[in-house]
């Protein structure tokens, strides 16, 4: 069906490692595959929230935030191409990007700049019963306020297997 039609081109899936974000991964990777579409994967290291930290003085020593940084990008590395390799993204045209920044602003430019027929997000991520989302709204909110193109959210199933029998 979606193959021919052509109806996704390009997905965008923002990933921040939570079990929810996977989840997201796999959902974007199966709409790939029956859109023929590719999958471009996003992840935003928050410097809002390193700069908390830095501020607060949760940093090991708050000279270390350059070296913080670097940390993060490995890691980040490191988990997207943990996904790349996964079962998930067998058969999956894809691609990652590691960017710094506020992530609703991050993924909604990657949606706008990028060409992206489709963005695919979890519906909350690692910090979902934080402060911040109670009085501004989860990034996923505003990403579907500002990115101008579709965006599916995605919760974590109940169950692992609850996916597998839907």
């Amino acid at each position: 069906m979606g193959q021919e039609a052509g109806l996704f081109k390009k997905i965008l899936v923002p990933v921040d490692f939570s079990p929810c974000s996977d989840e997201a991964f796999g959902v974007a990777c199966e709409i790939a595959r029956l859109c023929g579409a590719s999958v471009a994967v996003l992840h935003v290291i928050d410097t809002g929230a390193l700069a908390a930290f830095n501020r607060l003085g949760l940093l090991a020593v708050p000279s270390d935030a350059a070296g913080q940084r670097r940390r993060l990008r490995h890691h980040a590395r490191l988990n997207v191409r943990r996904l790349q390799e996964s079962e998930e993204a067998e058969g999956v045209s894809l691609t990652r990007t590691i960017v710094e920044g506020s992530p609703f602003v991050e993924i909604s430019k990657a949606a706008r700049t990028g060409k992206v027929d489709l963005v695919v997000m979890g519906s909350y991520g690692g910090r979902s019963g934080s402060v911040d989302k109670i009085f501004f709204g989860s990034t996923a909110e505003k990403v579907v306020r500002t990115a101008g193109c579709p965006v599916l959210t995605v919760p974590l199933p109940a169950s692992a297997g609850q996916r597998k029998s839907t």
